[in-house]
């Protein structure tokens, strides 16, 4: 299981001030954290690596380990991207279709995993 640094209530807390309106820095880099942690802890494993610059990385999703040099498996995108993926209000397929995300290997797929939260604020 994936060590948590973020409260529940500091990463919600976070996230429903980004999802209305906030755009202070600490703000979207403890929801993007938050986020990421979650994601870790429901898909515990080291063979995808979802980077999210300048906030943040983890890996997660069971299978193949990965130690050394450039992962195998990667998913990148934005905070906004990463944050709507998130709670649901991007699909993994409108996010590869829009090119938001960048998915390399054969195992960097989300699809199932996101959303991780639907906030009921958010709608």
């Amino acid at each position: 299981m994936a060590k948590r640094r973020i409260s529940q209530g500091d990463g919600m807390a976070a996230l429903q001030a980004v999802l209305g309106g906030n755009s202070e820095r600490l703000q979207i880099a403890t929801a993007v954290r938050f986020l990421l942690e979650e994601l870790a802890e429901r898909a515990p494993g080291n063979s995808l690596e979802v980077r999210v610059p300048p906030f943040g990385a983890t890996q997660c999703v069971a299978g193949p380990r990965h130690t050394r040099g450039t992962p195998p498996n990667v998913v990148e995108c934005d905070p906004a991207t990463w944050i709507e993926l998130a709670t649901g209000s991007l699909s993994w397929e409108e996010a590869l279709a829009s090119a938001r995300i960048s998915a390399s290997g054969t195992r960097a797929n989300l699809e199932g995993l996101v959303p991780l939260v639907r906030p009921s604020w958010a709608r």
